[in-house]
């Protein structure tokens, strides 16, 4: 046993986060420094359920507890103590979607994700009214949709929130939100620091001519910064949270945020010039900006570091669910063969020998689209793979596609970043699980975008160590001054991380992939198509 640690978890000096991710709550505990003392986790995955990409808020309060549970179990297991007292907890989870609650915070419709793409009409007509990029799964537009398509429950709404806020609001009865988690809601003004108040007064015009009552202020959180106080556990939320009742109530909690802010956190990637990728079911790049850019842009958002920095991301919703499952029958290809092959080491030798592939992948081509794409404005996912009779097709350079194609969407948005609006780019950091595998994705991502990939001895732990970061800057961490002061005083002084630039080859082989992959689109539209049984 670790006395030092023991007592540090004892007197309640640690900073917990839970992220909500796409197929897996995970729970970090840290010291003041950042430092991972245990982890928990809980594996889950949506439902479409009649059209609608959706979780149960059941089963996200369940996972919320289990996850919980098996953190405090590995506290015990390895210090021989009870985790009772935190210093301060911070929630993460998905951004965008859609939670309608009524005046009893009795759900009114199904849990829209950023995964649905059924907001077409309001996303446009919003778009056009604030002259500023509404993409389909932002809050605003799930919540305007609603009201287009006349459902009933529309009237009845006096919440909405995100996954993490809600989370949030359960544990501390405060309708609040992280400023990097609102921005996927509703535009903000870097300025004020909250949502933009002449568009919002547009949108409560927009509103009040369709015949509605509701008010983007009155039904949306409040916005709060990094470091503002965002309320206290309750004594119901403890027991929603710590099932056997042993969590102190009382404690402190951070602003929710959502995963992009808590990736910015995890990275350091908070300063202009530098930026993030994070890589796995959604694949999206953050860039923080010098300035503004010089025109609207479908492909990109505008969104805010935990601080309120303006931003700008390039969100792909398809990531890595179709390589996993490309990998997994592999996997069943091995059992069927009697060979015990290790999921681990099965991706760690399927994504070295991609490496030796050709590096434009040989004329292979795939698209990943589980769900539909905005970026290619692909409103339907239909997961694909093509080649032509001459492409040469081997494992290491199928292997080669899928990784690719996991960033295919993504290198278009930074295409638009860093080549039309020439937006500069000193260093990207990867992070989230498909950079386990040391250098393999860091050197793809580097001949993506032709820049310098870092990737920190942190990466793996994503966004749920991104959280506890905020959770230990309320707690402790103001007193070293700024966000970014704290993280570059405190956390990641002295954390070591790789740096690749790929190679002029490698960048023009993802380049050709890229023109590929672009005049492949119309293979994609036409399977959609054709595939409507």
């Amino acid at each position: 046993m670790d006395k030092s640690v023991a007592t540090v978890i004892t007197e309640g000096k640690t900073a917990l986060g839970i992220e909500l991710g796409s197929t897996r709550i995970k729970g970090v505990l840290t010291d003041y420094e950042g430092n991972v003392l245990a982890v928990g986790f809980h594996e889950w995955e949506n439902s479409l359920v009649n059209g609608i990409w959706t979780y149960s808020l059941e089963d996200a309060l369940n996972g919320l507890s289990d996850c919980y549970a098996n953190l405090k179990k590995e506290v015990s297991d390895k210090y021989q103590v009870t985790l009772k007292k935190i210093g301060a907890i911070g929630i993460s989870a998905m951004m965008h979607g859609y939670i309608a609650l009524d005046k009893d915070d009795r759900q009114l419709a199904p849990f829209q994700t950023w995964r649905n793409t059924n907001t077409t009409a309001a996303a446009d007509e919003l778009t056009e009214l604030f002259n500023y990029n509404i993409p389909l799964r932002w809050s605003v537009a799930h919540l305007y949709q609603r009201l287009l398509d006349k459902e009933e429950h529309v009237e009845k709404i006096v919440s909405v929130f995100t996954l993490a806020a809600w989370i949030h609001y359960k544990l501390t009865g405060c309708k609040v939100i992280g400023i990097g988690d609102g921005a996927g809601m509703f535009p903000i003004d870097s300025e004020i620091k909250d949502y933009d108040q002449k568009m919002a007064d547009k949108f409560d015009a927009l509103l009040s001519s369709k015949g509605s009552k509701l008010k983007l202020r009155e039904v949306f959180p409040k916005i709060l910064v990094a470091g503002d106080d965002a309320g206290k556990l309750t004594a119901e939320g403890s027991k929603l949270l710590d099932k056997t009742g042993e969590l102190e109530a009382g404690i402190p909690l951070c602003p929710p945020e959502g995963d992009a802010g808590t990736g910015m956190t995890a990275t350091n990637s908070v300063a202009p010039r530098f930026g993030n990728l994070s890589a796995g079911t959604s694949s999206f790049a953050m860039v923080v900006l010098e300035k503004q850019l010089s025109k609207v842009y479908r492909e990109i958002d505008m969104v805010a570091t935990p601080s309120g920095f303006p931003c700008a991301m390039s969100h792909a919703n398809n990531g890595t669910t179709d390589l996993n499952a490309w990998v997994m029958m592999f996997k069943e290809f091995c059992d069927l063969m009697g060979i015990k092959a290790d999921t681990g080491e099965l991706y760690y030798k399927l994504y070295n020998h991609a490496l030796t592939g050709d590096k434009d992948c040989g004329g292979l081509l795939s698209y990943g689209y589980y769900s539909g794409e905005n970026i290619t404005f692909i409103n339907e996912g239909r997961p694909l793979f093509a080649r032509m009779p001459d492409s040469k097709f081997n494992l290491a350079n199928f292997m080669r596609a899928n990784l690719y194609t996991s960033l295919g969407a993504v290198k278009l948005g930074m295409d638009i970043l860093l080549k039309d609006e020439g937006v500069k780019l000193e260093q990207i950091l990867g992070h989230g699980g498909l950079f386990k595998t040391p250098g393999v994705m860091q050197r793809i991502l580097s001949a993506a975008i032709n820049t310098p990939v870092a990737v920190m001895e942190t990466a793996s732990e994503g966004g749920a160590w991104g959280i506890a970061l905020l959770a230990a800057y309320l707690a402790d961490g103001k007193k070293e001054g700024k966000l970014e002061d704290f993280l570059n005083n405190r956390i990641f002084k002295n954390l070591k991380g790789e740096v690749i630039m790929a190679t002029p080859e490698e960048v023009e082989g993802f380049e050709t992939f890229t023109r590929h992959y672009v005049a492949g689109l119309e293979v994609e539209k036409a399977a959609i198509r054709a595939m409507n049984w």
